[in-house]
């Protein structure tokens, strides 16, 4: 126990200052793009799954739920709001820059992602042509402010909260790993995992069904220590989308709707991890 809460405490700390220091710039992008890059969305038409995809792998706070605020209003399409649930990665990117993953690396899982949302998007507008662009009357749901979002408090106050929060996140991570790990051993514990690849993928996609931060701290994690592979940690970031869909459900009726919604976004996520896993497939 004692090892195990040391060994959190001494590998958090040495991600301190890098988590900082990128979320003090994924912030200022924010600051700096988050109006412009709503109302591209908004104005995108026919365009609206490719914008949505590249949009959605920018670091930015809440973009999700921005996408289902203007889905709320009947502003953009289904496909568009599928496209940047699917692409965006929440807290994927800042773990993986403060880990210092190799750069190369994180570009194609975004680009992948990126691919994966605009394909997704632009298919299903071919089959459901609802709410491509009916000029409706965006309704802002506040949750993003109240749960995620704290651009209000100038950069460096809002970096240090939201670096503190998923700093919070990784302890908690790292200490049950490192719990478990000591217990059952890593290599045994992998081999439970990715011995099951399509169970993986189905646990890595309800996982990233919940709507908070906390899951894609947990799904970046467990992928980084080897206890997950590539085609489950990518299930369940597709299917992560940050509390957008909670701004879904709040806003948007009728409540089958977003049901559905929420399910083709799992059955999605989890498909394309097992076609990955089955396939082989690595980046």
């Amino acid at each position: 126990m004692i090892d195990a809460i040391l060994d959190a405490l001494i590998d958090g700390g040495k991600l301190l200052p890098f988590l900082f220091a990128t979320y003090l710039v994924m912030e200022w992008i924010e600051h700096k793009t988050s109006d412009k890059t709503r109302l591209a969305i908004k104005n995108a038409g026919k365009w609206g799954p490719l914008l949505g995809g590249a949009f959605g792998v920018v670091p930015q706070c809440g973009f999700s739920t921005v996408a289902a605020n203007l889905y709320a209003g009947k502003i953009i399409s289904l496909g568009t709001l599928l496209a940047i649930f699917l692409s965006t990665s929440d807290e994927m990117l800042p773990i993986f820059l403060s880990e210092q993953v190799n750069i190369v690396l994180i570009g194609k899982i975004l680009f992948l992602k990126m691919l994966i949302g605009v394909a997704a998007g632009y298919l299903i507008d071919l089959f459901t042509k609802k709410y491509t662009h009916m000029g409706g009357e965006l309704r802002i749901g506040n949750l993003c402010e109240k749960e995620h979002c704290h651009c209000d408090k100038g950069l460096f106050k809002s970096a240090a909260k939201h670096t503190l929060n998923i700093f919070f996140f990784i302890l908690v991570v790292s200490f049950l790993l490192n719990l478990v790990i000591g217990m059952v051993g890593e290599d045994q514990l992998s081999q439970l995992v990715i011995a099951k690849p399509v169970i993986a993928e189905l646990l890595a996609g309800v996982v990233g069904l919940i709507p908070n931060c906390a899951a894609s701290v947990v799904l970046t994690q467990l992928y980084l220590e080897g206890i997950i592979g590539f085609g489950a940690v990518m299930s369940g970031l597709l299917v992560g989308a940050g509390v957008g869909l909670l701004v879904l459900f709040k806003m948007n009726r009728p409540l089958i709707e977003n049901i559905k919604i929420t399910i083709l976004l799992y059955v999605i996520g989890v498909s394309i991890g097992v076609i990955i896993d089955v396939s082989g497939f690595m980046i």
